[in-house]
């Protein structure tokens, strides 16, 4: 019987960022990318995962005017001066905190792109196609404090 040589390789990363726009998207690649290097992972999978329910991670081309029609297109499936139940503070009594804002287009924008992504590895390299990189989307900025959690785990040399 054969023994495999090859040792997990295993790491997790936070990502903080600032945004500073109300919908913005920010190529996080080659940070993903590098802890893949960091992490020695040589086959297996980056997980990308945002710690909001107002941010989201999404997979898509790095074409500056294709952003701004996905803006777009996300201003107006989920229009910030649309009425949200959430929004009504007047009523509202769950999770209520002193800076609390209506962001109630910016939930159900994360409802449609989710929370996170995975992209295989071989080789050391994510198995990006030839235009796909790797977006945190802010739907509820600008904000301060972005937390993204990078986790590269698989097999390495």
């Amino acid at each position: 019987m054969q023994l495999s040589t090859a040792t997990v390789a295993n790491r997790l990363r936070s990502l903080v960022v600032t945004t500073h726009r109300p919908i913005q998207f920010l190529d996080i690649t080659d940070e993903v990318a590098e802890l893949v290097r960091v992490a020695g992972v040589r086959a297996g999978v980056a997980n990308v995962f945002s710690r909001h329910t107002t941010a989201a991670v999404c997979i898509q081309e790095a074409e500056p005017l294709l952003l701004e029609d996905l803006r777009d297109f996300l201003e107006r499936n989920a229009p910030a001066e649309a009425h949200y139940r959430h929004n009504d503070f007047r009523v509202r009594t769950v999770h209520m905190h002193d800076d609390e804002s209506p962001n109630g287009h910016a939930h159900c924008l994360q409802l449609m792109l989710g929370t996170s992504e995975s992209i295989p590895v071989a080789d050391g390299e994510l198995l990006l196609g030839q235009w796909q990189r790797i977006f945190l989307v802010e739907l509820d900025g600008p904000r301060a404090s972005r937390e993204v959690i990078i986790h590269a785990i698989g097999t390495g040399d």
